[in-house]
């Protein structure tokens, strides 16, 4: 038997390698082979070294990896996130909770009902739509002209605008919209707008109006959903009310119809909406939105808590108070035109023919502390016709401020002397009000804060509360009340005629305190025909000095329009808004879900 040293071995080897390969193998191979045996003995000292070690040093160095770890890792998420943003992705599902049922899913006869309105906001585009502002922009309309004398509208429509079938819109789509509207058959509330308005296609997409009046806020009428004529042509008009499509909408709005849900009775529960996505605007980012309904205000919150719903509008003020019940709940305050008023009806009350009586009850309510104790804070306090929020408003006048220290003087001075109960009276007169209310909670409420406030003028209040139904029918309409604590809602651009002019004293109109004055009257009518911005704020400006001088009403508060969500949408952006169904106008930029990429 032979023994060799390893230097012969490695010398045998090289021989039989063959040629500068095989040297260069043999290198390679000795290489690995003597980082392999570093590695060895590397790891082997190591593990000799960490058994050396006591219990709580092994520990400390365990621990110290993990830091050091956790360290690297946090670095590299906040070098991540500094260097990328969040922005929407496509997809997801929201589901939102209304109070009240569908009916018409029409947008010429969804007027009435705020759940219809918001399910024909997000089926149906007008030709016109509000931005975040409540301003009016372009929608189905691509460019708009009006004659120099105000009374001629020329419309060009985008073309490629689709309705969900895959039909084009066109202006032969828009006439008949408004041709169904002035159908009394059809028993349109928008009608009265478009009784003095031609309407007419000049081509494929352009159709033209004809006004025998100028009116500034004609456009406004425009945002009204488009219906698909090849649809609904086919209905008589005595099946207009009852037919399919008023429940299965096809409209060309952001979003289609999919589905209904129904419970064991026939009332609806869900609506489920999926995003168009030949939308002219683009597609919307959340796939899938579901409306939800419930009886009234209160079951709705318990869905929301319940977590049936992400989202909830119009929430009453005192319904937010239970809402800490759920986390990352977010409430979203939007401005809204919408204020509420005690209308004097000076005929029916003999004590609200008085100027000062008028004047005192205004300059003796609290509207911040009723503002406060109401409504949490949450509304912006209203002094006359137009809200300190709208451009019309003159906000050099002087408006009533709270004093009822000078209120309590004003009836003194006049001799309203207070008898042994503490109610005023002169002449034998008894400053004694019936004020009749709504049944509803923010306003039965109201009322009886009214009540104690104006104790301290020497005002006796009796509260006739009434269901809305019956209000309408047998006090509004009759115009069979003294004093009736009511609401408006008009326009951001508010054109007021409806409300103040003398004409709209009768039943059919909204003159609820009955004003009537012969310079108010030429400044409303002068108002609403020109189309000059500076010279209507003029005229606006007259019309309110003028109801400031009589005082026809009480004005109060405009609430805040209360948007809640559990956080998990976002884009949602309206910062004022015409009406509750408007806060859909950018629903299109809604999201649900996020990605991040790099800056």
């Amino acid at each position: 038997m032979s023994t060799s040293h390893p230097g012969e071995e490695y010398e045998i080897l090289c021989r039989g390698s063959g040629g500068p390969g095989g040297r260069d193998l043999i290198r390679n191979t000795t290489s690995i082979s003597l980082f392999t045996n570093i590695q060895r003995v590397f790891r082997q000292g190591v593990r000799n070294v960490f058994h050396a070690l006591g219990f709580w040093e092994k520990t400390l160095i365990v621990g110290l990896s993990f830091v050091a770890i956790g360290v690297f890792l946090y670095w590299v998420s906040a070098l991540y996130v500094a260097n990328t943003r969040e922005v929407p992705e496509y997809g997801g599902r929201y589901r939102e909770g209304i109070a009240g049922q569908p009916r018409y899913i029409n947008p010429i006869l969804s007027q009435t009902s705020d759940a219809d309105a918001d399910l024909v906001k997000l089926v149906f585009s007008g030709l016109f739509t509000h931005d975040n502002e409540g301003r009016l922009k372009p929608e189905v309309a691509e460019s708009s002209e009006v004659s120099e004398d105000g009374k001629t509208y020329t419309i060009k429509l985008r073309q490629g605008v689709l309705f969900h079938d895959g039909t084009e819109v066109t202006a032969d789509d828009v006439v008949f919209t408004i041709q169904a509207i002035q159908n009394p058959a059809n028993k349109s509330p928008l009608r009265q707008n478009w009784q003095t308005v031609d309407v007419r296609a000049t081509d494929r997409y352009a159709v033209v109006f004809e006004l025998r009046k100028p009116y500034f806020g004609f456009l406004e009428n425009l945002t009204v959903g488009i219906l698909p004529k090849h649809l609904w042509s086919e209905i008589s008009p005595d099946r207009f009310l009852l037919a399919d499509y008023n429940l299965v909408p096809i409209g060309c709005g952001p979003y289609r119809y999919v589905d209904v849900t129904k419970d064991s009775n026939g009332d609806i529960l869900e609506y489920e909406l999926r995003a168009f996505e030949k939308f002219f605007e683009g597609a919307p980012y959340i796939s899938q939105f579901v409306l939800r309904f419930y009886p009234d205000e209160e079951t709705l919150i318990d869905g929301y808590l319940r977590k049936e719903v992400s989202g909830m509008q119009g929430i009453s003020a005192e319904g937010t108070f239970r809402l800490g019940e759920r986390k990352s709940t977010v409430i979203r305050e939007i401005r809204i035109p919408r204020s509420f008023a005690v209308f004097f009806n000076q005929t029916e009350s003999i004590p609200l023919a008085f100027d000062e009586v008028r004047e005192a009850l205004n300059r003796g309510t609290d509207r911040q502390a009723i503002i406060r104790d109401l409504l949490g804070g949450r509304g912006t306090e209203a002094l006359g016709p137009f809200l300190p929020f709208m451009d019309e408003y003159a906000s050099d006048l002087a408006w009533p401020v709270y004093d009822r220290d000078g209120a309590n003087r004003l009836l003194d001075e006049k001799g309203w002397n207070r008898n042994a109960e503490g109610i005023r009276e002169k002449n034998g007169v008894l400053l004694r009000i019936d004020l009749v209310v709504p049944d509803w909670p923010e306003l039965t409420k109201t009322a009886e804060l009214l009540k104690t406030q104006w104790q301290s003028l020497g005002v006796g209040l009796d509260i006739i509360v009434m269901s809305p139904g019956d209000l309408q029918r047998n006090v509004v309409q009759t115009r069979g009340y003294q004093a009736l604590l009511y609401g408006e809602q008009p326009m951001l651009d508010q054109d007021p005629y409806s409300f103040w002019h003398s004409s709209q004293k009768r039943e059919s109109g909204l003159n609820l305190a009955l004003f009537d004055n012969t310079g108010a009257d030429e400044a409303l009518v002068a108002a609403r025909e020109t189309l000059d911005d500076g010279e209507r704020r003029s005229l606006y400006h007259d019309f309110q000095a003028t109801y400031l001088a009589e005082m026809p009403a009480l004005f109060l508060f405009s609430p805040s329009y209360l948007s809640v969500t559990d956080g998990s949408v976002g884009g949602m952006n309206i910062e004022r808004m015409n009406a509750s169904s408007d806060r859909f106008s950018d629903v299109s930029r809604w999201y649900v879900k996020t990605r991040r990429v790099w800056e």
